[in-house]
């Protein structure tokens, strides 16, 4: 049995015992969280598509850890110019592990 789900603007195929980062939400380590934009569950041949989203489905997980990303640089140039700007960015996320699907 798997499900997509949508948190943070992304969208993830989860099945119990995953373990995904998401963008960051604002829930302390052990806690549950549910994720109620469920947009399709599937089970063998047994596939339910929403529109948008699956009405009663939900999806629940445990939070496991926050963190940072790896550090990505951005640099703007223009050359010929004289110009160039650094930049670097670490983005936070969630570790959550699903632990059950309810279609």
């Amino acid at each position: 049995m798997y499900a997509v789900i949508t948190t943070g603007g992304k969208q993830y195929r989860v099945s119990e015992g995953d373990v995904l980062r998401v963008e960051r939400l604002d829930a302390e380590e052990g806690t549950t969280v549910d994720f109620d934009q469920v947009l399709l569950v599937a089970d063998g041949e047994n596939v339910r598509i929403g529109r948008p989203r699956v009405e009663g489905a939900r999806v629940t997980g445990t939070v496991r850890s926050h963190g940072r990303g790896k550090k990505i640089e951005v640099i703007k140039f223009k050359r010929r110019k004289h110009h160039m700007k650094r930049q670097g960015h670490r983005q936070w996320f969630t570790e959550v592990e699903i632990t059950s699907i309810q279609a």
